[in-house]
């Protein structure tokens, strides 16, 4: 079971499911969202995902390109996003766990439009693009019996 929260508190949370491969996206739309360099993030089955406070605290953010970013209304935290073409799974925001998990990164991705100023100094693999392997960007694993 892991635990998370945002930077104000308002909202808390348990994730009862296993994380995906976590990736470290570089992508414009998660530099705004994150006001940072890149978004680090993992596929978790939205079952496993409950709210345990600030379900008023958490708005939306309805992009056209059918990625809805969840976040927290007072602080501005980012939560999770979903994708219209797949609807049983979210992208957590690893920045907002309270439990320490022993998982690392993966991969870089996005990195065709990373800023400018960022540079990569591991030796993870790095895609210019979303990767197609649905190991790293698929649902996560089955949870375990």
């Amino acid at each position: 079971m892991l635990e998370g929260s945002c930077l104000c508190g308002a909202i808390r949370f348990e994730v009862d499911a296993p994380l995906g491969t976590i990736g470290i996206c570089h992508c414009r739309r998660c530099r705004k969202a994150s006001g940072s360099a890149f978004g680090v993030n993992a596929s978790i089955d939205a079952a496993g995902f409950r709210l345990l406070a600030g379900a008023d605290a958490l708005a939306a953010y309805a992009a056209p390109t059918g990625l809805t970013r969840s976040f927290c209304r007072h602080c501005g935290a980012p939560v999770y996003s979903r994708r219209e073409s797949m609807p049983g799974i979210l992208r957590l925001r690893l920045g907002l766990l309270d439990t320490p998990i022993a998982a690392r990164p993966a991969f870089h991705f996005f990195t065709d439009s990373k800023a400018e100023w960022d540079a990569i100094c591991d030796s993870l693999p790095q895609y210019g693009e979303r990767p197609d392997d649905p190991a790293l960007m698929g649902p996560p694993p089955p949870r375990a019996p």
